[in-house]
């Protein structure tokens, strides 16, 4: 993994390439529907901007993150929700004025965190990297979600790296989320990055294989594409298994997207 000013730099770098798709729209046009069902491009910008208030509040006031964590527990299923649905009808300029203050904020505040420090969050303390690395991963995801209801194909880049690294270290979460016990063998997971330079994970003699382009690779792990419409490769039953359940992110399993849905 990356030192975390390059993290850093990455996340700004991806909110930066998500904010040239949006900041041009006229208000009417943030509320055109993207493929995440019942959320405009709107709901995505205040997802991302109240996660990241939320992530700030987290790194810098630890007693008022747990009275959060206490408001949220009743609601666990539909807390971070109910926040998009609250911000979403925002006018656009305040939220993405917003959004743009909360990022800047959180990237201040975690660039202060002494190294080691783990921040409490919804689920297990994580740390700066850690944290980072999930705010890339999101502003990705979400990013994709803008760019399909504006018919937008993105470039690739290198940051994808960080949003394939949390979907193989996600592995077991994806099993314990669904009350199924993890594979105990560990897998190989090798993926060309944008570049053609290949990115490795786990034993190079595994028997369970998982290969080909990271961009497929990270957007089966987000959810933003069906398993079979990706040129992604599996060696074994476990591997095979594992890609129809994949998510890098946390929370409850996510309905994804259905094949064909973009062909």
């Amino acid at each position: 993994m990356a030192d975390l000013d390059a993290l850093l730099g990455d996340f700004a770098a991806e909110c930066a390439d998500l904010e040239q798709m949006v900041a041009p729209l006229a208000p009417r046009d943030w509320a055109t529907p993207t493929p995440a069902p019942g959320w405009s491009i709107a709901h995505q910008i205040a997802h991302l901007a109240w996660t990241d208030e939320v992530a700030v509040l987290a790194v810098t006031d630890a007693d008022g993150f747990a009275k959060l964590l206490v408001e949220a527990a009743p609601k666990a299923l539909t807390f971070v929700d109910e926040g998009a649905e609250e911000l979403a009808v925002t006018p656009p300029p305040e939220l993405l004025a917003r959004w743009r203050k909360g990022r800047a904020a959180l990237a201040a505040a975690l660039a202060t965190v002494p190294t080691g420090t783990k921040l409490a969050w919804f689920g297990p303390p994580m740390s700066t990297a850690s944290m980072v690395s999930a705010r890339i991963m999101e502003s990705w995801a979400h990013g994709q979600d803008v760019a399909d209801a504006l018919g937008v194909t993105r470039t690739p880049t290198d940051r994808l790296r960080t949003v394939a690294h949390l979907g193989v270290r996600t592995r077991n979460f994806a099993y314990s989320v669904r009350g199924r016990t993890p594979p105990e063998a560990e897998f190989r997971v090798e993926l060309t990055g944008p570049d053609g330079a290949i990115w490795s994970w786990g034993p190079e003699d595994a028997e369970q294989r998982v290969s080909g382009p990271a961009l497929d690779f990270c957007l089966l792990v987000t959810q933003r594409r069906h398993r079979d419409d990706l040129a992604l490769r599996s060696t074994g039953a476990d591997a095979a298994d594992w890609l129809t359940i994949a998510q890098a992110f946390a929370g409850s399993t996510g309905d994804g997207r259905t094949a064909g849905q973009f062909t």
